[in-house]
């Protein structure tokens, strides 16, 4: 297992199947996509349950799962469909959702708008965002002391990490990462972050990161070698995409050697309604895989 890649992901917000469940139903959809690129990549990753791995920390924090069965059929046919059909286009770039998005932008650069502005689902994010940033009963530090658990016996065995996280996901992964770099000085390195419909561009967000109070290097995680960030169209939790602005300090304190954005069509559909957010359809999808793909054959080349 020492110097054995490992591929491991972070889930955001929401109840969440049965560790077990959800991480066999988050590795058909990515090996699917890596599958149509490289059959070999595809074969490697799939060889032995430990180079994909998840960080199952929903249940401590809601105390239930999610019944798969409710998903089920919409990843069987996520996974069959291989690209966005002209539909699925249309509805992702709608009116309703560019002007959704502009009034989100409004409220993160003015909070009192929030209450004005939030629905229902938007107020139980938020209820959970302050849970989290808050450190309730102290979850936020469980959460993140699940994933440095992992973190620290991959550097252990000196394997090269890709570390996969999708929404409030890419925040936990984030705060974790600062931790050990600073507060807890551990010598590790992230060969490649990749977030997904990561709300990491908010204002909101920031202003509640570990380090924001910081200045310099201090203020950021100094372990990411290459960070890059993955937006579907039309996800209004990425409502700022371009995360390489934000950080753009990073790059010029050296701390990580590039923030790649990019840009792609989300086409799950449960119950016939999109949802770009979803995570099985960011780790279907063919962008998703290339990355996923070409880090594999990058760190496999070297040993």
């Amino acid at each position: 297992m020492s110097k054995d890649p490992l591929i491991l992901y972070v889930p955001g917000l929401l109840p969440k199947p049965k560790a077990a469940t959800h991480r066999d139903a988050l590795l058909r959809c990515l090996l699917a996509g890596v599958r149509r690129i490289d059959g070999d990549v595809a074969r490697a990753i799939e060889a032995k349950d430990h180079r994909f791995d998840i960080v199952s920390w929903t249940y401590n924090f809601y105390g239930v799962h999610r019944n798969f069965a409710i998903d089920a059929n919409s990843v069987d046919a996520v996974i069959a469909q291989q690209h966005p059909t002209q539909r699925d286009i249309d509805e992702a770039s709608s009116w309703r959702r560019r002007l959704a998005r502009r009034v989100f932008l409004l409220g993160d650069l003015l909070p009192l708008l929030i209450p004005h502005i939030a629905n229902e689902r938007l107020e139980l994010h938020l209820r959970d965002l302050r849970r989290y940033s808050r450190n309730r009963d102290g979850i936020a530090e469980h959460v993140r002391q699940m994933l440095k658990m992992l973190l620290r016996a991959a550097a252990e065995a000196q394997r090269p990490v890709l570390l996969l996280a999708h929404s409030m996901g890419s925040v936990i992964a984030y705060d974790a990462l600062w931790q050990m770099s600073h507060s807890e000085s551990d010598k590790l390195r992230i060969d490649l972050l990749l977030t997904m419909g990561s709300p990491l561009g908010q204002h909101y967000i920031q202003r509640r990161l570990q380090g924001h109070r910081e200045s310099g290097a201090r203020r950021y995680p100094g372990n990411i070698r290459r960070w890059i960030n993955l937006t579907a169209v039309g996800d209004l939790t990425a409502i700022d995409p371009i995360l390489s602005d934000d950080f753009a300090e990073m790059l010029d304190l050296g701390l990580v050697e590039c923030i790649d954005n990019r840009e792609l069509h989300n086409y799950f559909r449960l119950a016939g309604e999109l949802n770009v957010h979803a995570e099985y359809g960011y780790l279907v999808n063919a962008e998703t895989a290339k990355i996923v793909t070409e880090w594999w054959q990058a760190v496999t080349n070297k040993m």
